[in-house]
């Protein structure tokens, strides 16, 4: 496990993380770092069943606001910003880690999914995305940093991750344009693209345990990134040292996406 360090470096700063499931989810390993180094944590979860997985990380990083939150059922978003607006008033900092497609579409071929469980893969994905980003802005009155979750699947073929290639791709695309959308209020969006990591939604990946192997195998570094390594660059990515960065997407993986 990467070691965290400790500092100041987002003292003051308040910072919304949707998509902790569990202990091992890449929004937790962001939302732990963004608190190691003085941000105020607010963190949702699904459902009813996630909820007691999460609670128990809310309290350890102190958060004051825990709510529920399923981009697919209306209200659920919205109100989750009501509640930081009443609560903190302002906001910093937003990452977004939620991804779902159907299991049927996101193991079968791309050429094979479909209408309907793409249209979710979408939804979830991505527009969710966009969405927070408009009830984010603002409240965003000093500027802040919008983060999303990729994968290098939206830029080359990965076998098996099928219909979740051109859904993340959309993704980066919105990036891009929400960046130019937003850069004059002060806002950075960015993608963060980490190497594969042994989370509950990569294990509805077909033979994700290959990919893992491979993955040490051929990066560089010859080692896996864990989701310590992803909050530190997501960290980063909200402070004044990337002040002129906006609309990137960034590779946490090891090099592994440079290789041929």
């Amino acid at each position: 496990m990467t070691q965290i360090p400790d500092g100041n470096a987002l003292a003051g700063k308040h910072a919304l993380v949707l998509g902790v499931a569990n202990e091992h989810s890449i929004a937790y390993g962001c939302a732990r770092v963004f608190r190691r180094l003085g941000a105020q944590i607010a963190l949702t979860y699904l459902n009813e069943k996630a909820k007691p997985f999460v609670e128990p990380l809310a309290r350890e990083l102190d958060a004051p606001i825990l709510a529920p939150c399923d981009v697919q059922r209306a209200g659920d978003l919205e109100a989750v910003f009501e509640r930081i607006a009443e609560t903190w008033g302002r906001l910093d900092i937003a990452l977004h880690s939620i991804a779902f497609a159907p299991r049927a579409d996101l193991q079968g071929r791309l050429v094979d999914s479909s209408a309907e469980g793409f249209g979710v893969a979408m939804d979830v994905s991505c527009h969710s995305f966009i969405r927070m980003a408009r009830l984010a802005a603002p409240l965003m009155t000093g500027g802040g940093t919008l983060l999303t979750m990729s994968y290098h699947g939206a830029a080359k073929v990965v076998p098996n991750y099928n219909l979740m290639g051109p859904v993340k791709a959309a993704l980066e695309s919105a990036v891009r344009y929400l960046a130019f959308e937003l850069g004059d209020r002060d806002i950075r969006v960015h993608a963060v693209s980490p190497g594969p990591l042994e989370t509950r939604a990569a294990s509805g990946l077909k033979d994700f345990d290959l990919l893992l192997n491979e993955a040490v195998a051929r990066a560089p570094i010859g080692a896996l990134v864990d989701i310590d390594d992803v909050g530190l660059t997501a960290a980063f990515l909200t402070t004044p040292y990337a002040a002129r960065l906006t609309g990137t997407t960034l590779y946490v993986d090891g090099g592994l996406s440079i290789m041929a």
